[in-house]
């Protein structure tokens, strides 16, 4: 029930919680912007045209534009848990996101957190 809740969340909640997040440590919203990009086939337009339609995290993900096949090799751990051992495929698609978005904030190269 508790991936409900998430799925459900909007998507213009939830991004500049991520934005935040990567800035707070010295990154950019471009920066955040090109990791979407890159794992979700979203143009920069139609990112801020999800955050303010607000739809949901899940509807952001099942609308992607092009899933990046190179998603699959994003490995380790994010909220203590593997991203491997995450049975829900839902729940994985946004924890793909969350331990992009971790490696960004923490001072990974973009050069090599778009290439796992």
């Amino acid at each position: 029930m508790e991936n409900q809740k998430v799925f459900q969340m909007s998507f213009g909640k939830i991004y500049p919680l991520l934005v935040n997040k990567a800035t707070r440590k010295g990154r950019t919203p471009e920066e955040v912007d090109q990791v979407i990009i890159w794992l979700t086939g979203y143009s920069p337009e139609a990112i801020q045209e999800a955050v303010a339609r607000e739809i949901t995290y899940w509807d952001f993900f099942q609308n992607a534009p092009r899933l990046n096949p190179e998603r699959v090799k994003i490995q380790g751990t994010i909220c203590g848990v593997k991203i491997q051992e995450i049975q829900d495929p839902k729940m994985k698609e946004i924890r793909y996101l969350d331990k992009l978005i971790d490696q960004l904030a923490k001072g990974k190269p973009l050069e090599k957190i778009l290439h796992p």
